[in-house]
């Protein structure tokens, strides 16, 4: 093949990746950006009110991904059925999916309703336990809502129609501020609830995102052929036990990642509010950077997928290359600016100089990961497309827990390499930690990738 001809193809796998993407990105960074907007109002009503979103995002955020990476399931499996001209069995599929949300949705709001033993066994501060249960039960209220809507927008995506949750998720950033201001702010005869209103906006803006999903589903004729709402089906449990087959190995590798930064905050909670302020900053904007190699991965997962579904291993194989190399791309960018930004990215949540001095601090670990975060999320989402999970998941677990956490305590909280760095030896763990997961999920998706093209020749 000529350099030319190469060339092209992979122009033509990114052109075709970033439209599937772009939707994505902007429907992730819509998403993140309504904790930014949480973050940003609760930081100008007190400390204390950004310390307490602090912590209820650092319990829900992860029990959230769990949720939805169980869920995620759906992808993959649409996205073969329609490569393979299998619409037909996508309805019932998703019937069975939607089914399993309002368990896993159901679930996980008891859970965080009934949260206040872990901020406790964690020891943080009293002070804050009262605004930040407030706050993880509004925002429980949203969670069989976002379940379910979730579950259609894998529908959607696996289909190749990533536009929805781009417009939904506009809307809905564009609805959260308002209710923000109301809630936070006791408007229209509520009660001034400071941070614990931003917990009700979100769960508004869920149920909204739902609603706005069933409608596109049921009226925008690119569904018709999956028939979705054909009829009425109880639940099967030998296809939900299939989906779970799946998405359960997603959602603890989604998880074991995003816990890791819901522990930290944790064990940092007894530092004081500022400390806590100051990690809460980094790691909401280090979220909203990341959703861009996020949102990449996504779209990795559905042109795998549908390059298996067609029967075209070595290009789903090439689709998982170009998905690599372009996340890559991006964290080259992305560190570079963090790092030389990270005072006045800072100074955007809060005018406090000690505030600003611990996250500006942070935002530099942050910037570091950048690379080996980019890397390994896209692998992941490949490996998705494969519906090879179980692997990943073990593997992200040991990254995560058996490297990142135990070097990260090692180095912030305790003196087993002299003098506790405190957040920052947390964060550097972070960083040896997801390096280790990117080089082993690179590895596997490698292997995996031959063993689809030699199972085909």
């Amino acid at each position: 093949m000529s350099t030319d001809t190469r060339l092209g193809r992979v122009r033509t796998e990114l052109r075709s990746l970033m439209i599937l993407a772009t939707p994505i990105i902007i429907a992730q960074l819509a998403h993140t950006a309504m904790g930014f907007v949480d973050t940003l109002m609760a930081g100008r009503v007190s400390p204390q009110d950004l310390a307490a979103v602090a912590l209820g995002n650092s319990i829900w955020v992860p029990v959230f991904l769990l949720m939805t990476g169980i869920l995620l399931a759906t992808t993959p499996k649409v996205a073969q059925r329609f490569g393979a001209g299998e619409e037909a069995e996508i309805g019932p599929l998703v019937r069975q999916a939607l089914w399993l949300a309002l368990a896993v949705g159901g679930s996980a709001a008891a859970l965080l309703w009934n949260a206040e033993f872990i901020l406790r066994t964690m020891n943080v501060d009293p002070a804050l336990i009262t605004p930040a249960m407030g706050y993880l039960r509004a925002v429980a209220c949203g969670f069989p809502a976002v379940a379910l809507y979730h579950v259609l927008r894998c529908f959607s995506d696996g289909l190749g129609h990533t536009r929805p949750s781009m417009v939904l998720g506009i809307i809905g950033l564009l609805l959260n501020i308002p209710a923000n201001y109301i809630f936070i702010y006791g408007k229209f005869g509520l009660p001034a609830m400071g941070g614990v209103g931003c917990g009700w906006a979100t769960a508004l803006v869920m149920g909204f995102m739902l609603i706005g999903m069933l409608v596109w589903v049921k009226w925008a004729p690119y569904y018709r052929n999956s028939a979705l709402f054909a009829h009425f089906e109880w639940p099967q449990w030998p296809v939900i036990k299939r989906l779970l087959s799946i998405g359960v190995p997603i959602g603890i590798a989604v998880f074991a990642e995003s816990s890791i930064f819901a522990v930290i905050a944790l064990l940092i909670g007894g530092l004081g509010a500022t400390v806590v302020a100051g990690h809460q900053i980094a790691l909401n904007f280090s979220s909203m950077v990341f959703m861009i190699p996020y949102s990449l991965a996504m779209a990795a997962t559905v042109r795998v997928g549908q390059a298996l579904g067609r029967g075209q291993p070595r290009e789903a194989r090439f689709a998982a290359g170009v998905s690599m190399a372009a996340a890559l791309g991006y964290a080259c960018i992305s560190a570079s600016l963090m790092f030389l930004l990270r005072e006045q990215i800072a100074q955007i949540y809060t005018p406090d100089k000690t505030v600003i001095a611990v996250a500006a601090t942070l935002i530099i670990y942050s910037a570091l990961f950048q690379f080996s975060d980019a890397i390994q999320v896209t692998a992941a989402g490949a490996l998705r497309g494969y519906q090879d999970t179980r692997i990943t998941m073990l593997l992200t677990l040991f990254a995560y827990w058996g490297i990142g956490l135990p070097v990260g305590y090692a180095l912030g909280l305790s003196d087993l390499f002299g003098e506790p760095s405190g957040p920052s030896g947390l964060w550097q763990g972070l960083v040896v930690g997801l390096t280790c997961a990117a080089a082993m999920l690179t590895v596997r998706l490698a292997r995996s990738a031959r063993k689809r093209i030699r199972r085909a020749a």
